[in-house]
């Protein structure tokens, strides 16, 4: 694993410094964010062990009807309550979700300069007068909790962009990371039922494009303009993590062969391509695009094309994490393989 982490480290450097460039033309700013965080994040999720937690076709189906009802909860809240408490409780909530994505995407590089058994040696917490609620934490998650509620109460008190997109970028790479597809035929799913999902929230209702404007939490990067009218591009980081977990799949897939990242490069170079897509298109029309639209068929279609003409289409279909995960054999001669 030393060389994938090397990889995800020198990325992730140039993540953080991506938002920091505020001069920088927000249509790029917007891919080469987008495109390093999902970079840093599908290196991240190649792990010795498979992950045993995988989504089912049955939880891909439903995935779109469970977001279209929390989407249009949303525009109801903002619709009948007042905004500013609706964003109140939200930013309490991000709060302590941001100090755990913040803590879990810098725990690996805190945990080199800490002694082993900080990062081995388990605490079990218990709440008051609810004994059989429980956390376990080790002493390196606390330090790498630290900077974060620190970062996390600045971005709480001032709702500064950069910290809104750190907060994203971090949320973001822990999606891609932990989230498991299990195989491409559910990954598929998923992102036709999503597919149809944007398009139809964006273009067919203004729930979409009200909800994004209301919300003042970090769900979406945002990217300073010279434009007074729209002072910020705005993307979803649904657009960034739901491809992102496919792509990571398929990076995991080459891994699992014991070969050279090729299917990763095809389906990544894909979410650039429709990336980019989505910026002309929206700047064509000066309107709100479902970044899904354009995304979707192009990693899927990249991905597909490479695959028939390497003549890999039932080795794909076929693979499965849920089983890989069954075989430790596997599992450490693909290990040894990547590193």
């Amino acid at each position: 694993m030393k060389k994938t982490e090397r990889i995800a480290n020198l990325a992730l450097t140039g993540l953080t410094l991506a938002p920091l460039v505020v001069k920088v033309d927000p249509n790029l700013n917007v891919v080469l964010t987008a495109c390093l965080t999902v970079f840093v994040g599908c290196y991240r999720s190649v792990k010795p062990t498979p992950p045993t937690e995988t989504m089912s076709n049955e939880h891909a189906m439903r995935f779109p009807f469970v977001g279209s009802a929390m989407l249009l909860s949303l525009f109801l809240l903002f619709k009948f309550l007042s905004k500013d408490l609706v964003n109140t409780v939200l930013t309490g909530y991000f709060f302590i979700l941001g100090i755990v994505a913040l803590s879990a995407t810098i725990l690996p590089f805190i945990k080199r300069f800490l002694p082993k058994n900080w990062n081995e040696d388990t605490i079990v917490w218990r709440f008051p007068y609810f004994r059989s609620l429980e956390i376990e934490f080790t002493r390196s998650q606390v330090v790498a909790g630290i900077p974060g509620t620190f970062f996390c109460a600045w971005y709480a008190l001032r709702k500064h962009w950069l910290a809104n997109n750190i907060l994203g970028l971090a949320f973001c790479i822990q999606g891609i990371e932990m989230l498991s597809l299990g195989s491409f035929k559910t990954g598929a799913i998923l992102l036709a039922g999503l597919f149809v999902y944007d398009i139809f929230w964006v273009f067919f209702t203004p729930v979409m494009v009200s909800v994004a404007k209301s919300f003042d939490a970090p769900i979406k990067l945002l990217f300073p303009t010279a434009d007074s009218v729209r002072p910020f591009s705005m993307l979803g980081l649904g657009d960034i993590v739901i491809p992102g977990i496919f792509v990571a799949l398929a990076l995991r897939f080459d891994v699992s062969r014991g070969k050279q990242p090729q299917y990763f490069k095809s389906a990544f170079v894909g979410y650039t391509v429709g990336l980019v897509l989505t910026i002309i298109v929206m700047n064509w029309f000066q309107a709100a695009q479902p970044a899904l639209l354009y995304i979707v068929p192009s990693v899927i279609g990249f991905l597909a094309a490479h695959c028939i003409w390497n003549g890999d289409v039932k080795q794909l279909l076929e693979f499965d994490e849920s089983k890989a995960a069954n075989s430790p054999e596997e599992n450490d001669k693909s290990s040894k393989k990547v590193e």
